[in-house]
């Protein structure tokens, strides 16, 4: 997909946001083309048309209306779980009923059946028994097949990965959190851990255009 095609698809899912709501349509154009997870997810044809999607950390749905955009009446389940009920209130309005969004926390909510689950820096904000939890709970969601987009920013003692960090506490920061401390692991221990839950994981380098360390996992599972 062309970049002027993209941009095009990005406004096209901000505009789903209320024209009350002049921040997160602002965010959403923003995050979208800013960021090059979103572009590349669909480039690879990650989320296929009708697969059951269950998006943990949403947010205010950025990937829902993109996907909403792009897929229209062939977009599949969509379900997004995030802890702030303004996100998701912001996210409701924006999908309608094209997307089930739910305040909850991933430690604890309920995972119900998903062809793919999406994760995108996120699970550095929980401790690491509860991150090993979640990813084994994704796993049982999957049945007998199923996909696992994870990123994750690949911790050491790099330039790259320190912005990383600073920008994420930035961030949560500006929207009320204070971060104690991440949890986060260098890419090879994540996928460690993903092929110990019987993943095959790609690891797709995903900091063009950026100063982050962000790696996109692309973790399959199919049962044998």
């Amino acid at each position: 997909m062309s970049a002027p095609a993209f941009r095009a698809l990005a406004r096209k899912a901000a505009q789903l946001y209320p024209a009350r709501e002049h921040f997160a349509r602002h965010f959403a154009f923003g995050k979208l083309t800013g960021d090059p997870v979103f572009r590349r997810i669909l480039e690879l044809g990650l989320i296929a048309p009708g697969a059951r999607v269950l998006d943990l950390g949403c947010g205010q749905g950025v990937l829902e209306a993109l996907l909403v955009a792009a897929q229209g009446a062939g977009a599949g389940t969509l379900e997004g779980i995030d802890f702030s009920a303004r996100d998701v209130e912001r996210a409701r309005a924006a999908c309608g009923v094209a997307a089930k969004f739910s305040v909850g926390d991933i430690r604890t909510a309920a995972f119900g059946a998903a062809d793919t689950v999406v994760i995108l820096d996120v699970l550095h904000y929980i401790d690491f028994a509860a991150q090993e939890d979640v990813l084994r709970r994704v796993r049982a969601s999957h049945g007998r097949r199923g996909l696992l987009l994870l990123r994750v920013g690949d911790m050491s003692r790099s330039l790259r990965f320190r912005i990383t960090a600073a920008v994420d506490r930035a961030a949560m920061a500006l929207r009320g959190h204070r971060i104690e401390r991440f949890c986060a692991r260098p890419v090879r221990e994540w996928q460690e851990l993903l092929e110990t839950l019987g993943y095959q994981v790609d690891p797709q380098p995903m900091s063009a255009g950026t100063p982050f360390a962000n790696v996109l996992l692309v973790a399959r599972y199919h049962s044998r």
